[in-house]
């Protein structure tokens, strides 16, 4: 099967590099970020606001998608592309984790997860096969293999009986897969916690298989930060570069540092989207509270150096009424503000390894979000 990924640069000092991710047809630069679409939509933004942004790869959740509006609506609309009228390309998590995180119940079973509905109660069960049977429907370019995700503080016995299964199940889901590709692709899910020898151990087991990329879950789970960098660390001199990286669920600006630093190509997170919506905004100078009492007379825009359209038309002021007041202009203004920094954010870093200069990037940006 023909690679899905080309190198581009390496920095000379860290594991971070850029690339090109080919999907399709639609070519993607990479480090990049995901925009997350859990139900089919970017909260508060439209598909026309996401090909404005310039978003050609974003996430949905497949627990979310598989429960409404269900299978059968995607195979009527041929897919999730079709359905949000979005044509670009599209990963989908297998939904394992929105299982564990969100299922009033659950058991593990030999072949699956049973769970209950955290909307109606109702029984399910998701399995190697049917996940990925779940996202061909979707028609997502990227699927996600079922995996188990032990919770942060999970013991040894606990965190190797989880690779035992993610690794029983990715094995599975490759061969199911491999019956018909379909133009899509489906990356395993390396796991282990905090424990370096299980990482190590999962991510050697998942790479003898011939997968077109590989994805690194459990990480950003309430683990402190040294605990999260060390992970990366240990992983990084190991991971296979002919295939693209997709640190899953990762999004705020210092840990997308750290993981490009660690040869992370891929990332997707919710967090600039809610913070948007509940008044929090990414700019050049750092964080901004858009509610604080002394944004309420400022005619500046909400960063002076970004050229979205918001900063190019509002004031501070008048999104900080917008929020205050409660209206739903508030998060579409919000949200496309902090999407377009994101993207500009990745370009910026893709530049700045392509110069040499990734080093002092890193240290910028780290100073300015760290807190």
């Amino acid at each position: 099967m023909p690679s899905i990924f080309k190198e581009g640069t390496y920095d000379s000092g860290s594991y971070a590099r850029t690339g090109t991710l080919s999907l399709n047809g639609i070519q993607i630069e990479t480090p990049i970020f995901m925009p997350v679409g859990t139900r089919g939509s970017i909260k508060s933004l439209t598909s026309e606001d996401i090909n404005e942004l310039g978003y050609n790869l974003i996430l949905a959740n497949t627990y979310h998608l598989y429960l409404k509006p269900g299978k059968e609506v995607f195979d009527h609309f041929h897919g999730l592309k079709n359905f949000m009228s979005y044509k670009k390309a599209l990963l989908t998590d297998s939904g394992g984790f929105q299982v564990f995180s969100l299922a009033s119940l659950f058991k593990f079973e030999d072949d699956g997860v049973r769970f209950q509905s955290h909307i109606d109660g109702s029984y399910h069960k998701f399995t190697p096969s049917s996940v990925i049977d779940m996202q061909r429907s979707i028609g997502s370019d990227i699927m996600m293999v079922l995996d188990d995700c032990a919770p942060y503080g999970s013991d040894t016995k606990r965190l190797e009986l989880a690779l035992d299964r993610t690794h029983r199940w990715a094995k599975e889901s490759y061969e199911y897969w491999m019956e018909n590709p379909n133009g899509q692709n489906v990356f395993p899910i390396v796991q282990g916690g905090v424990n370096e020898a299980l990482r190590l151990k999962s991510l050697e087991t998942l790479q003898k298989i011939d997968f077109p990329g590989i994805a690194i879950g459990g990480l950003s789970v309430g683990e402190p930060r040294p605990e999260y960098i060390r992970i990366l660390e240990c992983m990084a001199p190991h991971l296979d570069k002919a295939r693209p990286r997709y640190l899953m669920g990762v999004g705020t600006v210092v840990d997308i540092l750290e993981g490009v630093k660690n040869g992370i190509d891929m990332f997707d997170c919710v967090l600039p989207t809610r913070n948007a919506r509940n008044g929090q905004v990414f700019t050049s100078k750092g964080k901004i509270n858009l509610r604080n009492e002394s944004h309420r007379l400022s005619e500046s825009p909400i960063d002076s150096e970004c050229s979205c359209k918001v900063c190019q038309t509002y004031s501070l002021g008048y999104i900080r009424h917008l929020h205050k007041v409660k209206e739903l202009t508030a998060f579409s203004l919000s949200t496309y503000h902090n999407l377009f920094f994101m993207q500009s954010f990745m370009e910026k870093m893709r530049k700045s390894i392509e110069i040499g200069n990734f080093r002092a990037f890193y240290e910028h940006w780290k100073n300015l979000f760290g807190s």
